[in-house]
């Protein structure tokens, strides 16, 4: 069988859609920071394995290294629910994401954590890729705009919910937040029930779009991809470096990290919620300009921060940054994707933002090392806020806007 073109519905219209969105709502909220969920228990991983060589590292690994699987699976997931259809690979990821995500639990080495977390990333890499897709089928125009934004708010409710509680459950103990992943068992009967499998229809239409895949649009994604690693690169430096940063402040309790990150993410709910309107106001462009902009700042005050109160206000900047930058991607990849190819398009966006997490402490710990935390803020940021100038000019010449 091809990939074929899925039929799009615009709004919901009966109580059957509104259970399929809401459904989709709640099972994106296991994606983004799924990594991050235990990220107030890394000084406590460290501390449990502290006679293991490289355990730094390797602690912060713990924390990213399902980004690296996701990256590296999210386009053959990409293919498989093109051929074969969304809605299989997405139950069987939500069953394993549970499995895996809760392996934490029992398993006391470090390389069987790793090996655990590898696994999660598999999960989330054909969560993904699956809901990104079935918003595409589900959505178009201002519609899916208004979804994503809303759909980011999700994500960020989820990250606020998941890595406040995460802070909690890790002062009881470093295995505390691993029972956070259990969550998704909760949510694999409602997507049995309420996700259905679009209607494919292949069609001259979706012919045509194929053809119009030209070096263009291969550009424009590709220049997408980049900067949305680059992005992750940046962002992640949060939950992974946070932690350890606010015990040099002298801020120790780990439900403080929580609460910090957790602090963003909410910010980023606001914000994700006034995405539709924001885009159609200043376009595509101007959104990324925003958001690199709000970021660069963020750590620019993140790397002078003297006080907890100074730490929470870099955070609440960094918010506005994830509440809109998030789906302005993925609105730029559908927009640019032809309908047979979603799926593909979807998987390559996603393995290029779990790339930029990945490759978030290799890239930042040298640089601490090397100069500090406040410094490697304060580098990241600047790089950063050069983005966001740069996208505000093409915005201001109307390059590659939409």
């Amino acid at each position: 069988m091809k990939p074929e073109h899925y039929a799009v519905a615009e709004i919901a219209r009966s109580p059957q859609e509104r259970w399929r969105n809401a459904t989709l709502l709640f099972v994106s909220t296991l994606t983004i920071m799924s990594g991050a969920t235990i990220s107030a228990s890394l000084p406590g991983i460290a501390a449990r394995f502290s006679e293991v060589e490289n355990v730094a590292l390797l602690s912060r690994l713990v924390l990213t290294l399902p980004a690296v699987f996701i990256a590296l699976f999210s386009p053959a997931a990409g293919f498989l629910v093109d051929r074969f259809g969304r809605k299989p690979l997405l139950l069987a990821s939500l069953a394993l994401f549970a499995v895996a995500g809760a392996s934490g639990l029992v398993l006391d080495t470090l390389p069987g954590l790793l090996v655990g977390r590898a696994v999660l990333g598999l999960a989330v890499g054909g969560i993904m890729t699956a809901t990104t897709a079935l918003v595409g089928d589900f959505f178009q125009g201002p519609a899916r705009d208004r979804y994503m934004g809303l759909q980011q708010a999700f994500v960020g409710i989820g990250g606020t919910l998941f890595l406040t509680g995460g802070g909690f459950l890790a002062e009881i103990h470093w295995r505390g937040p691993f029972f956070i992943y259990m969550v998704a068992i909760l949510l694999l009967p409602a997507a049995i029930a309420f996700l259905p499998e679009p209607r494919r229809v292949r069609s001259a239409a979706a012919v045509a779009g194929e053809s119009g895949f030209d070096g263009r649009r291969i550009v424009l994604l590709g220049v997408l991809f980049v900067a949305a690693a680059i992005n992750m690169i940046a962002f992640y430096m949060i939950p992974t470096q946070l932690p350890f940063y606010l015990e040099h402040l002298g801020f120790a309790a780990p439900s403080l990290a929580g609460a910090a990150i957790g602090a963003g993410q909410l910010v980023g709910v606001v914000s994700s919620l006034v995405f539709a309107p924001v885009r159609r106001r200043i376009g595509l462009m101007g959104v990324f300009a925003l958001g690199f902009i709000s970021s660069g700042l963020s750590f620019l005050l993140l790397s002078s921060a003297e006080s907890y109160g100074s730490v929470l206000a870099a955070m609440a900047v960094s918010g506005i940054c994830m509440g809109t930058i998030m789906p302005n991607f993925a609105a730029s990849a559908m927009l640019l994707a032809p309908p047979a190819l979603r799926g593909r398009i979807s998987g390559l966006l996603v393995s290029s933002i779990f790339a930029g997490q990945f490759l978030s402490p290799i890239v930042s710990q040298p640089l601490i090392i090397a100069s500090g935390y406040g410094m490697a803020y304060a580098v990241v940021g600047t790089v950063v806020l050069v983005l966001g100038i740069v996208a505000l000019i093409a915005r201001l010449l109307r390059w590659g806007d939409g």
